[in-house]
Parts: C-alpha cells; sequence; structure tokens
C-alpha cells in the first residue's frame, strides 16, 4: 500500500491513528488568528488599488507612475515570496508566520510613512514579499490542525480571509482613505495586522511537529516539471478572474449604463461569490482528484460567456459576476492540493508558489483585457480575453496533470524523515 506522504513530524507509529483528529482541543481561536492575518493582507494588497488616484495626487505622480507601487506588490509576491520561504526552510511554522507578520507590519507602515514614489514602491515589494509565505505556512499549520486528508479545507480555511478582504475589507479601506487620506488607510491595515499577530503569538501552539525541513526538500520540489506546469495552469486559469474584477467598474458604468454607485455592490456581489466558491472547494478538493479544478475552470467559461454576450444587461451582470468569483475559488484549493501532491515535501513552498501564480494571472488577466479594449472591441470584450487564457489553462491541465496520478494524498502536513529502519520518526 502507498504510504502517505504528508504525516506529522515527530508521530509515531502507533498514534497515527488518533491523529485524524486536531492536535489541539479547540483550533478554532487558531484557525480565526490565521485568516485574520491574510484579511489584513488582503485589505493592504486590494485597499491599495483603491486609493491609486489619493496617493498619485498626494505626491505627485501620475497614474501610470503610481501603478508602479501596485506592480511592485506583485512582485513581492512573486519573487519574495518563495526567497522567503527557501531561506526560512528549517524555522519553525509558528515562529515563522510570527516573523512574516512583524515584516508585514513593517512594510506597511513604512507605505503609510513614505513621502515619494520611489520608497512607496520599495515599501510595497517589501509588504508583497509576506504574502505567498504567509499562505504557504499558514496552510501547513492549518491542515495540521484539521488532521489527515484535509489540506483543500485547510487551505481554503486560510485563503478566507483573503475572500472577506474583498467583500469588507477593501472597500472599508477606501472609505478610509477618502475621509482620512490615503496613509490612514495603510494605518488601519498595520492596526489588523497587530491584531493578527497578538492572536498568533497566543493561540498559536508551541510544537515540534511544525518544525521546518532542509532547504535542498524546497529547492527539489522546484526541479520537477509537473510543479511548474501546475503553476503555468493556475496562472493561466487564474487570470480570467482578474480580466473581470479589474474591469467591473467600467462593466457597470459603460456597458450596462448604470450609476457608479452600483459599482461597490457590485464588487461586493463578486466578493460573496468568491467567498462561497472558496468553502466549497476547499471540500471538494479533499474528496476528489480533479473535479474542483475542472468544474470550476469550467464554470468560469460559462459565466464568461454569459457576460460577453448579454452583459449589458445589469439582471444578467450582477449573477454572473457572482458566479465567476464563485467558480474561480472553487478551483483554487484544488489547484494547492495538487501542487503539494507533486511536492509532498515542500508545503510551504507550494503555498507560496500558488499565490504567486495568483498575482502572475492578476496581471495577465489585466493586461488581456487592456488588450481587448484598446483595439476597440468595447468593455466587455475582456471577458473574452479572460476566456482564451482559462480554456488554455484548462486544456493544459486536461492533457497533463489530470492524466497522471497524484505522487500522494491531498493533504499538506509536514513531511516524516525516514528512519534507516525503513520507519518513520
Amino acid at each position: 500500500m502507498h504510504q502517505r506522504a504528508y504525516e506529522p513530524q515527530c508521530l509515531a507509529e502507533e498514534d497515527r491513528h488518533s491523529s485524524a483528529k486536531s492536535p489541539v482541543r479547540n483550533p478554532r481561536p487558531v484557525l480565526f488568528a490565521l485568516a485574520l492575518g491574510t484579511f489584513a493582507i488582503g485589505t493592504g494588497e486590494f485597499g491599495s488599488n483603491g486609493v491609486i488616484q489619493l496617493f498619485a495626487s498626494d505626491l505627485g505622480v501620475s497614474i501610470p507612475v503610481a501603478t508602479h507601487a501596485i506592480t511592485a506588490y506583485a512582485l513581492g509576491v512573486v519573487i519574495g515570496s518563495p526567497a522567503i520561504t527557501l531561506l526560512a526552510a528549517r524555522v519553525n511554522r509558528r515562529t515563522l508566520l510570527l516573523g512574516l507578520i512583524g515584516l508585514f507590519l513593517a512594510g506597511n507602515a513604512l507605505s503609510a510613512l513614505a513621502t515619494d514614489i520611489g520608497p512607496l514602491v520599495v515599501f510595497r515589494f517589501l509588504a508583497g514579499s509576506v504574502q505567498g509565505a504567509y499562505f504557504g505556512a499558514g496552510a501547513v499549520v492549518a491542515a495540521y490542525l484539521y488532521g489527515p486528508g484535509k489540506g483543500g479545507k485547510a487551505f481554503a480555511t486560510v485563503m478566507g480571509g483573503l475572500t472577506v478582504a474583498t467583500i469588507a475589507g477593501s472597500p472599508l479601506g477606501a472609505l478610509i482613505a477618502q475621509h482620512a487620506g490615503w496613509r490612514a488607510m495603510y494605518w488601519s491595515v498595520v492596526g489588523i495586522g497587530l491584531l493578527a499577530g497578538v492572536a498568533l503569538l497566543v493561540w498559536l501552539p508551541r510544537t515540534g511537529d511544525l518544525r521546518g525541513g532542509p532547504v535542498m526538500s524546497e529547492l527539489r520540489a522546484l526541479r520537477r516539471l509537473g510543479v511548474w506546469v501546475m503553476v503555468v495552469v493556475a496562472a493561466l486559469g487564474i487570470s480570467s478572474i482578474f480580466a473581470v474584477y479589474t474591469f467591473i467598474g467600467p462593466f457597470v458604468t459603460d456597458s450596462a449604463q448604470r450609476d457608479a454607485s452600483l459599482i461597490p455592490i457590485a464588487l461586493a456581489v463578486f466578493g460573496l461569490g468568491m467567498l462561497v466558491g472558496n468553502q466549497l472547494g476547499g471540500r471538494v478538493s479533499d474528496r476528489y482528484e480533479h473535479r474542483g479544478l475542472t468544474w470550476g475552470y469550467g464554470g468560469v467559461l460559462v459565466f464568461l460567456v454569459l457576460i460577453g454576450v448579454a452583459g449589458d444587461d445589469i439582471r444578467v451582470l450582477l449573477p454572473c459576476l457572482f458566479g465567476v468569483g464563485a467558480t474561480m475559488m472553487f478551483a483554487i484549493p484544488t489547484i494547492q492540493v495538487r501542487l503539494t501532491g507533486l511536492a509532498p515535501d515542500a508545503p510551504t513552498l507550494m503555498g507560496a508558489l500558488n499565490l504567486a501564480a495568483l498575482n502572475l494571472a492578476n496581471s495577465l488577466g489585466a493586461i488581456g483585457g487592456a488588450v481587448t479594449i484598446e483595439a476597440g472591441w468595447g468593455t466587455l470584450s475582456t471577458v473574452w480575453a479572460g476566456f482564451v487564457l482559462t480554456a488554455a489553462g484548462l486544456l493544459l491541465y486536461l492533457v497533463t496533470v489530470a492524466r497522471r496520478s497524484p505522487a500522494a494524498g491531498p493533504d499538506l502536513r509536514p513531511a516524516v524523515p525516514a528512519r534507516s529502519d525503513g520507519g518513520t520518526t
């Protein structure tokens, strides 16, 4: 029988059956603390998009120049997060999460103090470098708390804070910025992050089961072709969510010919879809090998067509915005489970790569949509750019990853070092 590759460290053979239950008497406070951290991170990320005009004006730069701060954050996720994960490979996940929160607080506090666009770009890169590493380490801790076979649910729990940030955190941050200035938005993010840090410090268990592993284990994962194929599948497929989310405002005002006051409602509807899809996707990813991704990507394609054909009717647009958010988030936990199945010895790094792929998707979706609009095909044409990208990601998945059996079960728990007698530590 194939031995599960994700058992927690330092569990004896006779204790494995009991490890199906959480090793913590009440894991809910810890899970809340993890999600609060991702809520703070998501609020800082999406909130920056909402205040770009304000800090551009205050710092005396054009909007195109101000977008460099947004791009720098994404580069921090894509480049900085995997680098931090590798450098901290041996660090206990508890210590790592607390350190990442500290770095996050520094990046956002310095952003609030920036008096020029140059330093702001650097500080946004610093804040972004935390995101992927936090999600990866947080998923490992959540999986440890849930027990074996709950890797997808664990990742969905950590992602839950990010989805709530799209519904409440980002709009609230924009509201604060409008009344108290863009710096106040970043200070509010620091406040939320500080609460998350205190909650993690108090509730996150001290245990050797969450210790890190050898750096070479993480590096070996980067040599596996399947990992990079899955990253491409994620970057291509998820891009459609940003080909829609980025242009929700123009969809409402230009295509549907409705007042701009309806834009926050449309954004909230989209965010609610993400929240629902994330929770359902986490459960499906633990039960089925491929359905989360194939059903999710397939559902997105259907809703994109509906928006492209009839999105100028608000009665069609709003339900479809919910549908795009729900179906895409339905796929993301499966992406994490599949990545970790391809590299069971590097679950934290796989979480960082998943978030890096998501930020690459952000750029691809926005760029693809901009190309179609500049070509004169209309505002709703952005969904067709998303359709092509997601269809390419789904096709790549079907002809590569979906045709192979998983290397290991869908769990994110730390790997067990092998003993010379064939057992485990």
